[in-house]
């Protein structure tokens, strides 16, 4: 088959790791930076255009960074058109990406997730802190990963300050409770299908509060209950993900979501667990493209 990885950058280690393993597997696999993509919208026939030549494949795996999200997302959607099979279809990626609309989503069809508010006006600030608990509580960048954007406020003046300065540079953002007894750590499960393939806990370095590998978090092997294993299957299903990263924290209530990854990194995950997650994922292309399963017209 020949499967396009969608990325802008071959030398990162899980575009080099989906390249290698679907060429072992016996597949034309290529890298393609979907930002020098440009597309042909046509009722009779639709294009992508690559390196001056038609982007003819049978699958795509979508590495789609945030900050690219609209161009990604718009690239995905056109190959969708074209009836290519996509591993995670545009519209899940632009439902994992905004931060909202994950949690909307998900809180309707009751997954535990922490207290979140969100607001327009800086004159509802004090209401927006009082929703959650007051503080210490977290301000999120509406769209961001690898924990950019997000930020402790450990006092109501620092929280009031932070809100108004980002809310005046017309910054969306959410505002969530601080789930203090997480003690620094959550669980990072990554779910491929309908299947939770593996699992790694993440534990920020001394002073920090986001559990996140890029910033310098250390991770070990981690066994999931049975009920953490049911919530990151079904927020995943809930956004229309086939391959997602699901970071739960433990707190007092029980396990809740804190984000759903559409792209998550595999150099962590593969080293700590020792799960081929890149076969797993061609495992799933295969499956699916030998079932005949379509490749699904766009929504939204």
């Amino acid at each position: 088959m020949r499967i396009a990885v969608l990325s802008q950058n071959p030398t990162l280690y899980s575009t080099q790791r989906l390249v290698e393993v679907g060429t072992a597997r016996g597949h034309d696999v290529q890298a393609v930076d979907y930002l020098r993509c440009y597309m042909t919208i046509s009722p009779d026939k639709p294009s992508v255009i690559y390196q001056g030549n038609p982007l003819e494949v049978d699958a795509v795996i979508p590495r789609i960074a945030a900050l690219s999200t609209f161009y990604g997302a718009a690239v995905v959607r056109q190959l969708e058109m074209m009836g290519v099979f996509t591993v995670n279809k545009s519209i899940a990626i632009t439902r994992s990406r905004d931060k909202l609309r994950c949690h909307q989503l998900l809180a309707g069809e009751g997954i535990g997730q922490p207290i979140t508010s969100f607001a327009h006006s800086t004159k509802d600030i004090d209401g927006v802190i009082d929703a959650v608990g007051g503080p210490p509580l977290v301000v999120k960048l509406l769209e961001g990963t690898q924990g950019v954007g997000v930020v402790l406020a450990e006092t109501r003046s620092a929280a009031e300050s932070v809100i108004s300065v980002l809310r005046l540079l017309d910054a969306n953002i959410l505002v969530q409770e601080y789930i203090k007894e997480a003690g620094g750590q959550d669980v990072r499960a990554f779910v491929v299908g309908e299947r939770v393939i593996a699992a790694m806990r993440r534990i920020a370095p001394p002073g920090e509060f986001r559990a996140n590998v890029h910033r310098g978090a250390r991770c070990q092997l981690e066994r999931l209950t049975p009920e953490e294993r049911n919530i990151a299957r079904r927020a995943v299903r809930i956004l229309g993900l086939k391959v997602a990263g699901v970071d739960i924290i433990r707190s007092n209530r029980g396990p809740v979501v804190l984000e759903v990854n559409s792209s998550p990194g595999l150099e962590g995950i593969e080293n700590i667990t020792g799960v081929d997650i890149a076969a797993a994922i061609y495992e799933l292309i295969e499956q699916a493209l030998a079932s005949g399963a379509p490749a699904g017209k766009i929504v939204g």
